[in-house]
């Protein structure tokens, strides 16, 4: 029964980080903290390191502190949350660093709809250089008019 808790617990995390994506995003990126996220959008500097990089530093201390801060008595929730924002931290990266923006060349001839799909909902984001008005959505949650059938 503890595991299955545990499991629930974990995925509930996983999936309340794609609301959490999406909000960060939409009012916080695209908000009040555009300055550390505006290089993401104008590749105006030659490092692969970029300010907006600082979220995943964000989301990484709070993964690691709920894993840290777990106790088994007290605090046995620390440790699913914590894993769980770090699963979705990975699967983020994987999707959005590697095979969206290709820091790393790999899965470039991936020709799944639901993948193109994904790629063209980005580049839509991307065409909007500014700080509004542009479309933001999560990893999972992808609208679906970008998934087409030709």
């Amino acid at each position: 029964m503890q595991v299955l808790l545990w499991l629930l617990v974990f995925i509930g995390t996983f999936l309340i980080m794609e609301f959490m994506a999406w909000f960060t995003h939409k009012y916080v990126m695209h908000g009040f903290l555009w300055i550390l996220h505006k290089d993401h959008h104008h590749k105006k500097h030659k490092s692969w390191w970029e300010r907006n990089d600082l979220f995943f530093v964000f989301y990484a201390v709070v993964s690691m502190s709920f894993i840290m801060l777990h106790d088994d008595t007290t605090f046995w929730v620390g440790q699913p949350i914590g894993f769980g924002i770090l699963a979705y931290g990975i699967a983020y990266f994987t999707v959005h660093d590697i095979f969206i923006h290709q820091r790393f060349k790999i899965f470039r001839n991936v020709n799944h709809w639901y993948a193109k799909g994904v790629r063209r909902a980005h580049k839509t984001h991307h065409k909007n250089i500014g700080k509004n008005k542009g479309e933001c959505f999560g990893m999972l949650v992808v609208p679906f008019k970008y998934f087409k059938t030709k």
